[in-house]
């Protein structure tokens, strides 16, 4: 037992019972070698056996995905605008170790980096030749506008500008309220159960409410184990889709340089990887803050550099309108029940 408490609250923190043998490391490691090594000598069958997967779960628990997220969402309203809004994380009188503006880039660096880039314009995009809620697609033919047909230049514009709007507001309704709730939720337990309660910075210690001692054990174990998976393979995910962007990019710029290719991808893979490694060994302080603000003045730059040299009226006129209608079409887009487009909600949402 860890008699040193910061705060009177505390919860006593066994887990030094239980350092003769932690099998989370163990059992994960194993477990991801097996799996990466079976992914490469059954490329094939495991590609169908994770695409079958997929396409199984998103159809028989799309309700679940979608309903759980609702509930976070209006957990996190309920909290905001509460009595339990005004917990402290820390301690009564806790401070802010940090300025907004750098918890801000650390947030945005660790949470919607390499995702944010790649599909902040390949959703939009997309969404836009394919538009949800049952709009009308747009197709090639419709954005072909002839002076001698004056009514069919109307409505193939009001369609494409109906289409492009929800484009955005369906890309925004997965990076938006919703997305964020579920990191606010994961983020807030683990916050109070750290800072508030004196409890290790494990998945596990936001479960003491409802296991009690026997977070110290095998359920911890389980959980931190699953906890692991799920943090490695979305890791994997967006590493996996900013390589293939930056490999596409580099190749563009300098075809005779750099090849779009699998080793070109392995070596970017391992220099993030290394980049990334040395942030967080550095610490907080020194790596992930630094890191994080240059990436913040980074995305601010190109953020300008699209605003200086493209179309101003249309990007805020879409922007405006995009964030309209996602507040407008937040209920239809956060529902699973009536749904008329089955393939943007099993393949997107």
């Amino acid at each position: 037992m860890n008699e040193e408490r910061k705060h009177p609250n505390e919860v006593p923190d066994r887990s030094d019972n239980h350092k003769g043998f932690t099998p989370v490391f163990l059992i994960s490691a194993i477990t991801i070698i097996v799996f990466v090594i079976g992914s490469l000598v059954f490329n094939e069958s495991a590609t169908k056996l994770f695409g079958a997967t997929r396409v199984w779960l998103t159809t028989n628990f799309d309700w679940w995905f979608i309903d759980i997220t609702n509930v976070l969402l209006l957990f996190c309203l309920f909290l905001i605008f509460s009595p339990l809004g005004k917990v402290r994380i820390g301690g009564a009188d806790a401070t802010p170790e940090y300025s907004n503006l750098t918890w801000f880039s650390m947030l945005f660096a660790a949470g919607v980096g390499i995702g944010l880039l790649f599909f902040g314009v390949l959703e939009p995009v997309t969404h836009f030749q394919n538009p949800p809620l049952g709009i009308e697609k747009v197709y090639e033919t419709d954005t072909v506008y002839t002076a001698e047909n004056t009514p069919g230049v109307t409505d193939a514009k009001a369609k494409a500008q109906a289409a492009a709007v929800m484009g955005v507001a369906s890309a925004t309704f997965h990076w938006g309220l919703h997305a964020w709730a579920v990191y606010a939720i994961v983020g807030l337990a683990l916050g109070f159960f750290v800072y508030n309660r004196g409890m290790p910075l494990t998945i596990r210690s936001a479960f003491y409410p409802l296991l009690g001692e026997r977070i110290w054990g095998w359920p911890g174990h389980v959980i931190d184990t699953i906890a692991v998976f799920a943090s490695l393979f979305g890791l994997a995910t967006s590493l996996g889709l900013g390589a293939q962007q930056v490999t596409a990019g580099l190749n563009y710029l300098w075809p005779s340089v750099f090849s779009a290719n699998n080793t070109t991808m392995v070596i970017l893979i391992a220099l993030i990887t290394a980049a990334a490694t040395v942030s967080v060994v550095t610490g907080i302080e020194i790596g992930i803050k630094r890191l994080s603000q240059f990436n913040m003045i980074m995305a601010f730059l190109l953020l300008f550099f699209i605003i200086a040299v493209g179309p101003k009226l249309t990007i805020f006129q879409n922007f405006f309108s995009g964030l309209g209608t996602y507040l407008a079409k937040i209920r239809p887009l956060s529902t699973w029940i009536e749904r008329p487009d089955t393939g943007f909600l099993h393949g997107w949402t």
